[in-house]
């Protein structure tokens, strides 16, 4: 899967979600624009969008995008944090549906 990473998800989480291809905005001079506009552009590329922003779900109407949202919850966004949620991580990408949001705790 094609899963961007948001601004707010450290860029080296990308290395321990393979399978999957992760690519930050940065990489894509989308740095800086904002959840709908980034989600718009992210849909015609990616088959996920993966951030730790909890109110994105509920700003945007995600049954109009063609992209999947994972979002996660964890302590920090310091990699230390997210490393054990790994596994569940690289699950929830496999089973996302496009339009829909599907949350990872830990």
């Amino acid at each position: 899967m094609r899963v961007l990473l948001d601004e707010c998800v450290p860029k080296r989480l990308g290395k321990h979600l393979a399978p999957h291809e992760c690519r930050i905005p940065a990489q894509l001079g989308w740095d800086g624009i904002k959840n709908g506009h980034l989600l718009a552009l992210a849909e015609n590329e990616f088959d996920v969008l993966l951030t730790m922003d909890r109110n994105l779900s509920f700003q945007q109407s995600l049954p109009k995008f063609r992209i999947a949202l994972v979002v996660l919850h964890a302590r920090s966004n310091r990699l230390g944090d997210l490393l054990p949620l790994v596994p569940e991580i690289v699950s929830a990408i496999f089973s996302a549906k496009p339009g829909m949001a599907s949350i990872v705790e830990g």
